[in-house]
């Protein structure tokens, strides 16, 4: 099995500390921001930082429908999502820009082998990535208004 990676980036026009608080605000602003790529969204445990426990089905095609059930660790720089039901872990990233703050959110998974894993590595990080930049526009926006 290889390791399977999708990164997205976006400069927001917010202090770091402002775009971190937002991210490690599960029970507000992370329902606000979804796309319609997440559904059954719910905070189990906690709900802002380190503790909070989510979940939510991810809609990666029409078809890959993830049950992800995620454990949150949020620190200075990153909030950290490790999906207890995969191999699933997505860091958003954050840090000071010109402009702003630069956040870059990376997922890396255990992919499948063999040929279905060549088409899993081509074609699942670009989907991945155009979920991720859908989020990262409704926190810029959110943050902006």
């Amino acid at each position: 099995m290889a390791q399977v990676t999708a990164t997205a980036e976006i400069t927001i026009a917010a202090s770091p500390e402002e775009v971190l608080a937002a991210l490690a605000d599960y029970a507000t602003v992370r329902p606000a921001i979804l796309t319609d790529a997440y559904t059954d969204y719910a905070v189990t445990e906690g709900g802002v930082g380190t503790g909070t426990v989510a979940t939510w089905r991810l809609h990666t095609t029409e078809k890959r429908i993830r049950h992800v059930v995620a454990d949150v660790v949020a620190d200075a720089s990153t909030v950290t999502e490790k999906d207890r039901n995969s191999s699933m872990v997505t860091v958003f990233a954050v840090s000071p820009a010109v402009s702003g703050s630069q956040v870059v959110v990376t997922t890396t998974w255990d992919g499948a082998g063999g040929v279905g894993g060549f088409f899993e590595r081509t074609f699942a990080p670009k989907g991945l990535r155009r979920i991720h930049d859908g989020l990262l526009a409704n926190l810029a926006a959110r943050l902006a208004g």
